[in-house]
């Protein structure tokens, strides 16, 4: 321990040397007080909050992760370059003690740069809600600034898919397909099942049933709040449309009818609703009345959610910026593993090309859902078809997979919309984020660095 905490304390001084430490702190400090200076809110307290945590933790995330590969790939690649690495590597210490005592020493300098503008954040935070009217104030305690968690009804893709599969069969039996018509009338006969669920004629209702699980032994009377969103197949004079909604156990007193509302379509609405009114086993039924003229079409992916209060925003706060500094963990394995057999230009170039493939991950995705890297064809209505697909497609298949291990946690989401962010998700963001993905590309890097003949490096000299 006390050979890597050496050669942590060598990679602080190299932070030092560089003026890399200052600068970015500068830059965080700066990016954290003059973002909510330059970009003005709505007066809201959601608004307040989307504009102080989403820009502000963004800014921060892109600054420290920047500085996090450049520091990576430098610290080690230009020791190895200027025959610094040379002299270290004669002495007493394994090269994975080096690998790993670099990657400690970054860590521990991400973890002060981000307690630094993470608690600037927080503080100016609190400071900046005392400014809002007294009616923002509460809206900011009880529904942005907690730790809220949420329940939906289960998903139903098993079943949609069962009955996908039954209704193909049944149609191909009819009548003789290609693959391709195959595939577009499978996507067409899920569409119309999941429109049959999701759609609400006129005059008619459509139910929820929403388990809350064991959140129900600590919500008695507790407030719940009702998230929802709809589609309208049809545009109203006034552009919103009427809701009544019914909520509580079905023919007992605990019941709640809303008084009419006017809500726009293609948006989220969020109101709150009494304590309650869910029944013994934890279930909570709601109903919605469709007194319009026109279906409307609830999202069977958003368009119902059950939010709950279930903890303060400090520890919150403090578990998003733990995921945070998992994406650091990782990109400073990234960096160190470029470097490892890199030269510093090559390592910072081939690492800014990983990152920028993970953030371009919605067009490996559109290319896996289409089948193809060619398109469709808008002249002749067809998909295109290349021989590189066959090699591609599985390559992005992979690729996604390996990136939405990392991309499926969103902190700053959470954090501006109130949500929980449990310590299950903190421990399966350590696991995924450092031990599988960081400890991969670690073991790569020492296995390159360990191999790696430093007696060719050429000093600068």
């Amino acid at each position: 321990m006390q050979r890597l905490l050496a050669i942590a304390w060598l990679t602080w001084k190299a932070a030092f040397r560089f003026r890399l430490f200052i600068v970015v702190a500068v830059l965080l400090l700066a990016a954290v007080v003059g973002l909510p200076i330059l970009i003005k809110d709505d007066g809201t307290a959601r608004g307040f909050t989307q504009i102080l945590l989403t820009y502000t933790l963004s800014t921060i995330t892109a600054l420290l992760g920047l500085s996090t590969l450049w520091l990576a790939c430098g610290t080690l690649a230009r020791d190895i370059e200027e025959c610094q690495m040379q002299v270290v590597a004669v002495k007493p210490i394994a090269r994975w003690q080096i690998w790993l005592g670099k990657w400690l020493g970054l860590m521990s300098l991400n973890a002060a740069l981000l307690a630094i503008s993470g608690a600037a954040v927080f503080f100016l935070l609190q400071w900046r809600a005392t400014r809002l009217p007294e009616a923002e104030q509460s809206i900011l305690r009880n529904e942005v600034l907690v730790a809220r968690g949420s329940a939906k009804e289960p998903t139903l893709d098993k079943e949609l898919e069962a009955e996908t599969s039954r209704r193909l069969k049944a149609a191909l039996e009819k009548a003789q397909t290609t693959a391709l018509d195959a595939k577009l009338m499978r996507q067409q006969i899920k569409e119309s099942l999941k429109g049959e669920v999701q759609l609400v004629a006129p005059g008619y209702y459509r139910p929820w049933r929403i388990d809350l699980g064991f959140a129900k032994h600590f919500l008695r009377g507790q407030p719940l709040f009702l998230r929802v969103k709809f589609n309208a197949a049809q545009t109203s004079p006034s552009g919103t449309f009427a809701a009544l909604w019914q909520v509580g156990v079905p023919e007992t007193p605990r019941l709640w009818r809303s008084e009419p509302m006017s809500l726009a379509p293609d948006t989220f609405h969020e109101f709150e609703i009494p304590p309650d009114l869910f029944d013994d086993s934890g279930v909570l039924t709601i109903l919605f009345i469709n007194a319009n003229d026109t279906a409307l079409l609830f999202p069977l992916e958003d368009g119902m959610e059950v939010l709950y209060r279930e903890g303060g925003f400090g520890l919150n706060f403090a578990r998003g910026l733990g995921i945070i500094f998992c994406w650091m963990a990782l990109l400073a394995a990234l960096g160190l593993a470029a470097a490892s057999f890199l030269s510093f230009p090559v390592a910072a170039f081939a690492s800014l090309a990983v990152l920028a493939m993970s953030l371009s991950s919605g067009t490996l995705a559109t290319a896996v859902s289409d089948g193809t890297l060619m398109g469709f064809n808008s002249e002749t209505s067809t998909q295109g078809h290349s021989p590189v697909d066959v090699v591609a497609i599985p390559l992005f298949r992979v690729i996604l997979k390996v990136i939405n291990l990392a991309k499926g946690f969103s902190p700053i989401d959470s954090l501006s919309t109130g949500r929980s962010i449990s310590w299950s998700e903190l421990g399966a963001a350590c696991g995924q984020i450092v031990l599988l993905l960081g400890g991969i590309i670690g073991l790569f890097g020492i296995f390159a660095f360990s191999r790696r003949e430093l007696a060719t490096a050429q000093g600068t000299q």
